[in-house]
């Protein structure tokens, strides 16, 4: 089912796709090219891309790093950041972070995330005391 979730999702994000000039094919969107969609610059059909593409992301990871998942990648504060918030201060560490910028989006956003929303340390688990003989 997550599967199908991720290929309706990965099919609306391509329909949706920004059409003016020189943009990206779908399976190019680069970390770069991510943050200028989710930049105050950007037109309503990027700024729709980005916010769908961070949405879509952030459900995701929800969804794998359920218990007995995948490890988190990012831990969400509480109260959560507003998805405007989120969005500007991915743009804020793209621009502080030109080397990602050829990344994957995906990568150059969870990249972000784990840097931004880091999650709690996991206490070591106790060891026993080994018995002395």
């Amino acid at each position: 089912m997550r599967i199908l979730t991720l290929c309706a999702a990965a099919a609306m994000a391509t329909a949706w796709m920004p059409t003016a000039q020189a943009q990206p094919a779908p399976g190019q969107i680069t970390t770069g090219v991510l943050a200028r969609f989710c930049g105050n610059s950007a037109s309503a059909a990027e700024r729709g891309f980005c916010q769908g593409f961070l949405i879509g992301a952030g459900q995701y990871h929800v969804e794998v790093s359920r218990p007995g998942g995948s490890p988190s990648v990012f831990c969400l504060p509480t109260p959560a950041p507003s998805l405007e918030q989120a969005q500007a201060n991915f743009v804020v560490w793209s621009q502080a972070h030109p080397q990602h910028a050829g990344e994957k989006a995906i990568d150059g956003l969870m990249r972000w995330s784990a840097s931004a929303y880091p999650c709690p340390s996991q206490p070591a688990a106790p060891t026993r005391p080994r018995a002395h003989r």
